[in-house]
């Protein structure tokens, strides 16, 4: 049972979207803090926070893409 969690740990930690992560490097704050953080007040506050990780998420996801620029000698 602990090797599949640390499975699911795992997937997450790899494929979430570094909202917390970004955010942590950038504050200068334990990542693991900042993810607390969000559950306490998603819970708190019937998931509000949530919008707003998500929107967090959507505008690193555009900034990822947009750094990715290709020049015509890529194709």
């Amino acid at each position: 049972m602990k090797g599949m969690i640390d499975q699911i740990q795992h997937f997450f930690e790899k494929r979430a979207f570094g909202v917390c992560t970004y955010l942590g490097e950038k504050m200068g704050v334990a990542t693991s803090s900042i993810r607390l953080f969000f559950i306490y007040t998603s819970f708190l506050t019937l998931g509000s926070p949530l919008v707003i990780y998500l929107a967090m998420a959507f505008v690193l996801n555009l900034r990822r893409h947009m750094r990715r620029r290709s020049t015509i000698w890529d194709y």
